[in-house]
């Protein structure tokens, strides 16, 4: 069975928004992907406490210099298609209030009749947490487990209770409903990250940085879920961030989806032998508007099924 494949909506500053969201949609579900993302950046800031990802001296790259809203961007998407899944890889979930975002979510879910996934993760960007944290960076990983249990007591038959540190709902019918359950996927890579996704969560939302380390963490994966006697399977979205090119790249230092298309094509080929589910391709940062955008998306797309993707 072949890999689903998902696309990156463009949420960067070198698209318009309003017009750019609902025609690359329309076009990846006409083109054939199974699923279009969203990531979240909610600001750039000059100069930055820390470096990309919290490596001292390691540059934000211009790309986040205006991302679009992530749910935003999904209404825009969820509008213009009528089969493709929605999903979030990541959601930055504390800079979120728990109650809000449940509500949110449910919402999408109903008007695009069941059709999304809740990517979430806990950050790491010290300054986004100062302007938009709902508790202290110190404390996201807790508030990522309220969020789950929100979403899930909220998305859950009436009447509502919940009762947290953030949230504090006595009794409530909440609506709308989502139209079905929505799945929770998670980030993360450490123990105890895993951990919290094998206990709380449906799928893994890892990033593509090698063959070999992927294949390591989704056996390191597989062999805690068995550890702690999880029965359910685990979901997966691969996200890959593709450096696409018109002609081959032949350096001495490529990293895994860079280069032309047919090269990008046998990273997903590699990547996709590791028995992963869904391969989320990001090509938007390679693209200078969104025609180019469509037709990267189409050659890899045509490449990746022609070689039994």
């Amino acid at each position: 069975m072949a890999t689903r494949l998902g696309l990156s909506l463009p949420q960067n500053r070198q698209y318009n928004i309003g017009k750019d969201v609902p025609d690359v949609a329309r076009t990846a579900e006409a083109i054939g992907y199974d699923s279009l993302w969203v990531y979240e950046r909610a600001l750039f800031p000059e100069p930055a406490s820390q470096g990309l990802y919290g490596i001292e001296g390691l540059p934000w790259p211009d790309s986040y210099r205006g991302v679009a809203e992530p749910l935003v961007t999904l209404t825009l998407a969820a509008a213009a298609t009528e089969r493709v899944r929605l999903g979030s890889s990541v959601l930055v979930a504390p800079l979120h209030q728990p109650f809000q975002l449940a509500k949110a979510l449910a919402t999408l879910d109903a008007a695009s009749g069941g059709r999304v996934i809740a990517g979430l993760g806990t950050g790491w960007s010290l300054d986004e947490y100062a302007a938009a944290g709902i508790r202290p960076i110190a404390e996201r990983g807790k508030v990522l487990d309220e969020i789950i249990e929100v979403c899930r007591a909220v998305w859950g038959p009436d009447p509502v209770r919940y009762d947290g540190r953030i949230t504090k709902i006595e009794s409530a019918v909440v609506g709308p409903k989502p139209a079905r359950p929505i799945p929770i996927q998670l980030a993360g890579s450490n123990k105890k990250a895993l951990t919290r996704l094998v206990d709380h969560a449906d799928g893994w939302l890892p990033i593509g940085m090698g063959v070999e380390q992927i294949a390591g963490q989704w056996q390191e994966l597989q062999d805690l879920a068995a550890e702690r006697g999880r029965k359910e399977p685990i979901q997966t979205v691969l996200r890959v961030n593709v450096a696409y090119s018109a002609k081959p790249y032949d350096g001495p230092d490529r990293r895994p989806f860079q280069g032309n298309s047919d090269q990008i094509v046998e990273d997903l080929a590699a990547h996709a032998a590791i028995g992963l589910e869904e391969v989320l391709l990001d090509l938007q940062g390679s693209a200078r508007d969104a025609e180019e955008l469509r037709d990267m998306a189409a050659d890899v797309y045509e490449k990746a099924r022609a070689a039994g993707v």
